[in-house]
């Protein structure tokens, strides 16, 4: 027994002894730092420095900040949000992003430069952060552009849209004009990530990407096949090209029509009249399956010769008969049928006025019957006008 306590004494001992050490590997303050502590900066150019406030496992205060050996002539300022600050206070185990913006004059001279960024809390320990900066020559711009998907396949009623990297290697911020070549009567247009505002230049800081989206619309009548469209960007001097492909599949397109045009016919009670319809895939694929329905007036009927066709080749026309018989109680005058053709993917559809006229016997019948009634009436007045 007086073992197994001792055991169990021993091992929590290792762990308070390990849960200490733990814990102490962990440092505990404030931390000034930045990626890049010495930078190349150009004589008149306005340079910005990225720098983060650290406090780690601290209670929150103010933090003033200062600088320290500014050049003379230099104009620096520590900015946070994008304005000049002289404090921050970040949160427990938590960052603060801060900007350091170095205006160089025209005239200085080449050479290193250090300055000395503070930081200092009213309970905690000040930190400092020195950097060097060397003013350097001028260096050309530089960009670079890319995508992860450089080739899309659609219709022609597709919008191809690409997502591009814009990248700015140049030691200084940069606008970049952007434009794009492609084959005639396609529409391309530039909006920045998941904007949706149309640009046509966007400015990229020094060193840093930015994702453009270039939504390029083929013409409607495009042929299948592939076009290539050259997507660059320009700035002082500077271009990158990338170039992307539209991969457009053909695509049907149905219309229903007439030989003539006319999308009207006459018609009698009772009795079947046929039109002659155009079936037409003016589009670039075929259209599989096509099958012909119509609707018509109640108790009408309609029928179609052929009812559905296997398949329908770009360019070609078929002649399909409608067949409609009014009903026999139908009252002479106007009425629409309306004439469809589903395919695989396409339909179309005409509206048709047909003009419903009474059968020709009974107009003989009307006009027997008047002249009976003639006959019958003369001879009333021949006879009993003797009298």
């Amino acid at each position: 027994m007086r073992c197994l306590t001792a055991l169990l004494a021993f091992l929590l001992a290792t762990l308070a002894v390990g849960t200490s050490f733990a814990q102490g590997d962990t440092p505990k303050g404030l931390f000034l730092t930045t990626d890049y502590p010495s930078q190349t900066v150009r004589a008149g150019e306005v340079t910005t420095i990225r720098l983060k406030l650290t406090n780690a496992g601290l209670p929150p205060e103010p933090v003033s900040l200062a600088l320290k050996d500014v050049p003379a002539g230099w104009k620096i300022d520590i900015l946070g949000g994008g304005q000049a600050v002289a404090a921050a206070m970040p949160g427990v185990n938590q960052d603060v992003a801060l900007q350091l913006r170095v205006d160089v004059p025209k005239d200085a001279k080449p050479g290193s430069q250090k300055i000395l960024i503070s930081a200092k809390g009213p309970i905690a320990q000040s930190v400092e952060l020195p950097l060097t900066l060397t003013v350097g020559t001028e260096a050309p711009a530089k960009l670079s552009i890319k995508s992860r998907l450089p080739s899309l396949r659609g219709t022609p009623r597709s919008a191809f849209e690409y997502t591009v990297t814009v990248g700015n290697d140049s030691g200084k911020d940069l606008t970049v004009a952007l434009s794009a070549q492609g084959p005639a009567n396609f529409q391309t247009t530039f909006t920045e990530g998941y904007g949706s505002n149309e640009i046509s230049s966007i400015p990229i800081e020094a060193g840093q990407t930015k994702d453009i989206k270039v939504k390029v619309t083929p013409p409607r009548d495009v042929k299948a096949g592939d076009y290539p469209v050259l997507v660059k960007v320009a700035s002082e001097g500077a271009t990158a090209e990338l170039r992307v492909t539209l991969q457009v599949s053909g695509q049907g397109r149905i219309a229903l029509s007439t030989k003539d045009g006319r999308l009207s016919g006459e018609a009698e009670v009772g009795k079947a009249s046929t039109y002659t319809l155009v079936l037409s895939n003016d589009g670039t694929a075929p259209i599989e399956e096509v099958e012909m329905s119509g609707t018509v007036p109640t108790n009408w009927k309609v029928e179609f010769n052929p009812k559905t066709i296997a398949s329908l080749a770009p360019g070609e026309k078929k002649d399909v008969q409608a067949v409609v018989t009014p009903a026999d109680k139908a009252i002479a005058g106007d009425y629409v049928a309306s004439f469809r053709a589903n395919g695989r993917g396409e339909s179309a559809s005409a509206d048709f006025r047909i003009t419903v006229t009474t059968s020709t016997l009974w107009g003989i019948v009307g006009v027997g019957i008047i002249a009976v009634a003639l006959l019958v009436l003369l001879g009333a007045v021949a006879r009993f006008g003797r009298r």
